[in-house]
């Protein structure tokens, strides 16, 4: 199982954890939400619980609880940047359907 992340992606966060002043990384999950079923969530880690998966991304980690991985498993996530907006964008080749607003999504 394996989780990756964009250059852009790993920069942005890097920027994020330093301006927070310290996290070892973060975790990303997912959670019952929404009008499809599931959305994504994203934290930062200042002490990674013993059942995470770690994915070392070299200046942090990318932490990812067991229960999600298998929903997240073979996703690259993105930071994207169109117009005035820019967030993370989740490839996830699992889903089978998302919400009009793309918000949740289903696998």
């Amino acid at each position: 199982m394996a989780i990756s992340m964009t250059r852009v992606a790993k920069d942005h966060i890097i920027k994020q954890i330093q301006s927070r002043g310290s996290a070892v990384g973060i975790r990303i999950g997912v959670k019952t939400a929404g009008c499809s079923g599931l959305s994504y969530i994203l934290e930062f880690v200042d002490q990674p619980d013993d059942t995470d998966e770690l994915f070392d991304q070299g200046d942090f980690g990318l932490y990812v609880d067991p229960k999600s991985l298998v929903y997240l498993d073979g996703t690259e996530l993105d930071f994207v940047k169109e117009g005035l907006n820019e967030g993370f964008e989740f490839k996830n080749p699992n889903v089978k359907n998302e919400c009009g607003c793309g918000e949740s999504f289903h696998v």
